[in-house]
């Protein structure tokens, strides 16, 4: 039953390709299977199987976006290319409702000995568009991207942030009910990749998107679900955050190989369905107050979730103030502690404590490590000591929402070593405030003032 709040529905998806170890291979398999056929003989099999998707099924609905992660060769291209009807399914049904535009591999839709102005033309076609709606929208199209005296010059000749710039711009041009963009953005420079952004928060508003990308905080602040696809089939399928946790744990240990098992940490009750709960410091509501912000911190260690070696544990991880003022209440601009302590459970030869804070779209906004300390202090740690790092900042004006601190133990240096204890959540920072409205940060000013100056 296809409901109509659903965008895109993929049923049991699977995309197989034939390989074949020498090319010889492939004109035996066109032509002697069907002789064998004629004599009645088994058909041979002169090539290997690679499912590049196998039994994949999901849904979107209408206005949501779904992230799609997973490392290179796990098929997402091939998933968002069935799904744009670029590729047939080997088994498997996608159904979609409404215009779908996509953004692919770059270069795909264009002629590279084609204008900018003729591709537009020919791309926007492909999209729906007729040529008296191109004609309208051409002049908005070459604005959004920006390319100048190059629109009339064959495409060969672009750079990549060029390509990406045109591609982009057509495709936030065609009136499209849902988007499909494939690492796209990856190629493009600062400001075109803003302008991108802006496209995509208000495209979110109507429209449904499906976003693929390596850039994981990308995904955790666009996406609400997401998928993680492996070897062709979904590893997992929730809440784009948990999803990108656990896959920030398998490329980990990825990356260590044999040399540590990372294990998954047991989470509570208060993270099951993926949302973090606000929850005041004993029993204090936050509250706004006329000069700025409000903050209260509440530990959720026992709560968060993560993984760990078994070579070190984060024991706790606190905030407190520096500045005298009201014990657990922070209003931004004051001088802080943050604490994270330890526990070595073997020894640990360049032992690493540090922190990040960051935002409800898992945006790191500040953190720090012990690493500026040991570099002038080397430090070991035996087994069985515990050790904490101590880092003292001035607190900045946080706008309104729920933080959070993940914390984290390791050994090595900057670019060699392993998270032995990594915490996603380990204190929640709820945020009221009436006066930081700019930015993901606010600072205390010093001085606000307008002058008149007379200079005739």
């Amino acid at each position: 039953m296809y409901s109509d709040d659903i965008a895109v529905k993929v049923s049991n998806l699977s995309k197989c390709y034939h390989i074949y170890d020498k090319p010889n291979d492939r004109l035996k398999a066109s032509i002697y299977p069907r002789l064998q056929k004629l004599v009645r003989r088994k058909p041979g099999k002169y090539f290997r199987e690679f499912w590049a998707l196998n039994d994949v099924s999901f849904e979107v609905r209408k206005g949501e976006t779904l992230g799609i992660i997973g490392s290179n060769g796990s098929g997402k291209s091939t998933l968002l290319q069935i799904i744009c009807g670029t590729l047939n399914p080997t088994d498997g049904k996608i159904q979609t409702k409404g215009r779908v535009a996509a953004l692919l591999e770059l270069g795909s839709g264009f002629n590279p000995d084609f204008t900018g102005r003729e591709n537009v033309y020919m791309n926007a076609a492909l999209w729906g568009l007729r040529k008296d709606q191109i004609d309208e929208r051409f002049d908005d199209i070459v604005s959004f991207a920006d390319i100048g005296a190059f629109i009339e010059q064959p495409v060969k000749t672009y750079s990549s942030g060029m390509f990406v710039r045109l591609a982009f711009a057509v495709i936030a041009h065609v009136d499209a009910d849902i988007l499909v963009i494939d690492e796209a953005l990856a190629v493009g420079d600062a400001v075109f990749t803003q302008k991108c952004m802006r496209f995509i928060r208000g495209f979110q508003e109507q429209g449904t998107l499906l976003f693929v990308s390596h850039d994981i905080s990308a995904v955790q602040n666009l996406c609400k679900a997401g998928i993680w696809l492996k070897d062709g089939r979904i590893e997992r399928y929730g809440k784009a955050k948990s999803i990108c946790e656990a896959y920030i744990q398998f490329t980990n240990q990825q990356i260590y190989g044999d040399e540590v098992q990372l294990t998954a940490l047991a989470s509570g009750s208060a993270k099951e369905d993926g949302r973090l709960q606000d929850a005041p410091v004993d029993g204090e509501e936050p509250r706004a107050i006329d000069y700025g912000a409000v903050a209260s911190v509440r530990n959720n260690i026992k709560s968060a979730n993560g993984w760990k070696t078994g070579r070190a544990d984060v024991v706790s991880v606190s905030l407190s103030s520096i500045t005298p003022g009201k014990e657990g209440i922070f209003e931004g601009g004051e001088r802080v502690r943050m604490t994270v302590r330890a526990k070595a459970n073997g020894a640990l030869k360049n032992p690493i404590l540090g922190f990040l804070v960051r935002d409800r779209l898992g945006q790191n906004l500040f953190g720090e490590n012990t690493l500026s300390f040991t570099k002038r202090v080397p430090t070991s740690i035996e087994a069985g000591r515990m050790f904490e790092g101590v880092f003292e900042f001035r607190l900045p004006m946080l706008p309104n929402g729920q933080y959070v601190v993940m914390a984290s133990v390791a050994d090595g240096d900057l670019f060699n070593n392993i998270q032995h204890y990594w915490l996603h959540d380990a204190l929640i920072i709820n945020v009221s405030s009436s006066k930081v409205r700019y930015g993901l940060m606010g600072i205390p000013f010093e001085r606000i003032e307008m002058e008149v100056i007379d200079d005739r």
